[in-house]
């Protein structure tokens, strides 16, 4: 006969059958069982300061690896202190099972003391969902929970346990696979829509390969990769995309949108095809839907059938797997070789001439586009980068380079600020050897300061550094284009704590450059610390990011650094 194990035992024995080796967490009394089954546990838990950062953390972990990033929190509160954290993981496609306690099952509905009806809560911002009222069903359910989480789009599945299934007993039966008739997510891509892409691709004259998180998700990036290599086609990459193609590629238009490439927005504009590979058309990359890409006929490749048509019309719909989807038109491809696009190919690299990146240089202050390229050339693209949400992230994604995926991680679809710092401890857990960067400003930082504590305890070498401005600066930069220079509640100058002291008072390394010359060297330092470091670069004020396309806009319409239209 069976033995029969705590329901706190089948969990952990249910997560270890899912190669489960870290939790994020934050006990409380209803996950004692829980936490009483880690203490002898072979998963390492690590104890976060907030809950929150305990999605964060597993989110970031789960980013860098590809693999199920798994957090843990109690009833009422610290499930609720979970929520922002999940939808950030929602948005942006992570897998992750976030696993909540819950008052027994008869006090469920009764308003007990620390109680919050979770699973209603984060219905919208999960992929799934269970709460889990019999023992008997609790392996079965991590079963489903890993396997909707990581199959199909990805995305965040919560499990809700009440705390008397944890105490309760039943046999231990993990099952090898689970079906769930209703949950089959399309991964073969049509042949016959591949072959019509293939063909329209032939009669273009002005493709454009848009590339989405999507391909970074289905573990693409090669396949992404020996497709533009065959086609010779321009490729533009979303903020959740960026190390899928090189940025240093001889093909890329880097990243497209808001705060994209002026080239890069030019060219979709002037395109005649969009091949879109794993991408939703978010409003930060198309602006005015109307107007976007106005003389392109769209291909959508996405393995969620729900994307395609959500926001652009589709001429050629292929649901399926991004890397699936490509190897099969990689071999079209080869059968069917294309005719370079050299009228094409001359004028992308002409809008490149005439529109690169750029801003102003100073020996006195450092600008923050200046630190990010001094980080970028110092890390020489082996560094796993992190971000919080603000003018820090778009300088990030316009100046690092992104030369490998899942090198760059930042909340894209949410904007989560206090994302960035907690991310990084992820990383760095799931990449113990790979040096792990926190890009992040002064006012996203403070949200989730308390981690310090986190990095000291563990000794996680997380290196923070802040562009400190001063201001909300993304904030600060919409009031004076928008808003006619009313800085309402954004000017922090003088109401900031001392972040070296801050750093100091956890036992962590403090550090400050505060003009060009000293960057490099406080630099060097940090990187050379084996533990966490804490690093406040003080920056320009009121460098704003350019160039931009106003909410809304017209993509080749954009505020350049001179304040005036780029046509």
């Amino acid at each position: 006969m069976t033995e029969k194990l705590k329901g706190s035992k089948i969990l952990i024995e249910s997560l270890k059958k899912e190669n489960v080796d870290h939790i994020f967490g934050y006990p409380g009394g209803t996950v004692l069982e829980i936490y009483d089954e880690l203490y002898d546990a072979e998963i390492k838990h690590y104890l976060v300061r907030h809950e929150q950062a305990a999605a964060h953390a597993a989110d970031g972990y789960a980013r860098s690896s590809g693999k199920v990033g798994v957090c843990l929190a109690t009833s009422g509160p610290g499930a609720t202190n979970l929520v922002t954290g999940i939808a950030t993981a929602y948005m942006d496609s992570t897998p992750m099972v976030a696993i909540t306690g819950n008052v027994s099952t008869w006090l469920i509905g009764k308003d007990s003391f620390q109680e919050a009806d979770i699973t209603g809560i984060t219905m919208p911002i999960t992929k799934h969902n269970f709460l889990v009222k019999d023992v008997n069903d609790l392996a079965v359910t991590v079963k489903k929970a890993f396997h909707i989480a990581r199959s199909g789009r990805p995305g965040p599945v919560l499990i809700d346990i009440p705390k008397d299934v944890t105490a309760n007993k039943a046999p231990f039966i993990y099952p090898d696979e689970v079906d769930i008739p209703s949950y089959r997510p399309t991964i073969k891509g049509s042949i016959k829509q591949i072959k019509s892409a293939i063909d329209l691709i032939h009669k273009a004259e002005r493709p454009v390969i848009l590339a989405g998180g999507g391909i970074v998700a289905a573990n693409a990036s090669e396949e992404l990769r020996q497709f533009v290599e065959l086609s010779q086609l321009p490729v533009a990459s979303t903020l959740m995309a960026l190390g899928a193609y090189p940025y240093n590629g001889p093909l890329s238009l880097k990243m497209p949108g808001m705060h994209g490439t002026a080239f890069a927005n030019h060219a979709i504009h002037e395109a005649d095809l969009l091949i879109s590979i794993g991408m939703r058309f978010d409003d930060r990359i198309t602006g005015k839907l109307s107007t976007f890409a106005p003389k392109a006929k769209i291909i959508h490749i996405d393995i969620d059938p729900a994307e395609i048509g959500k926001c652009m019309p589709t001429l050629v719909p292929i649901v399926g797997d991004a890397r699936v989807v490509l190897k099969d038109m990689i071999h079209y491809l080869i059968e069917n070789p294309l005719e370079p696009k050299k009228a094409w190919l001359a004028e992308i690299d002409a809008l490149k001439a005439k529109f690169p990146l750029q801003y102003k240089r100073s020996d006195e202050f450092i600008n923050p586009q200046f630190a990010v390229e001094t980080i970028a050339k110092m890390t020489a693209g082996q560094a796993i980068m992190c971000t919080d949400v603000g003018t820090h992230q778009m300088w990030s994604a316009q100046y690092l380079d992104h030369q490998n995926p899942r090198q760059f991680i930042s909340s894209g679809g949410l904007g989560t600020m206090g994302f960035g710092f907690p991310a990084a401890m992820g990383v760095q857990v799931a990449n113990p050897d790979k040096l792990v960067i926190d890009i992040t400003g002064d006012g996203s930082i403070q949200m989730n300061i308390q981690e310090l504590s986190t990095v000291a305890n563990y000794n996680l070498p997380v290196k923070v550094i802040i562009l400190n401005n001063r201001y909300l600066g993304m904030v600060r930069q919409w009031q004076e284009l928008f808003y006619n220079n009313r800085y309402s509640s954004v000017d922090l100058e003088g109401k900031q704590p001392d972040f070296v002291k801050v750093a100091q008072a956890y036992d962590v390394m403090g550090l400050r450059a505060s003009t060009p010359a000293e960057l490099p060297g406080v630099l060097e330092k940090a990187f050379a610390h084996n533990g966490p470091v804490f690093v406040d670069v003080v920056v320009n004020r009121e460098e704003n990011v350019f160039p931009m396309v106003p909410a809304g806009g017209v993509l080749n319409k954009m505020i350049g650094e001179k304040g005036g239209l780029e046509l």
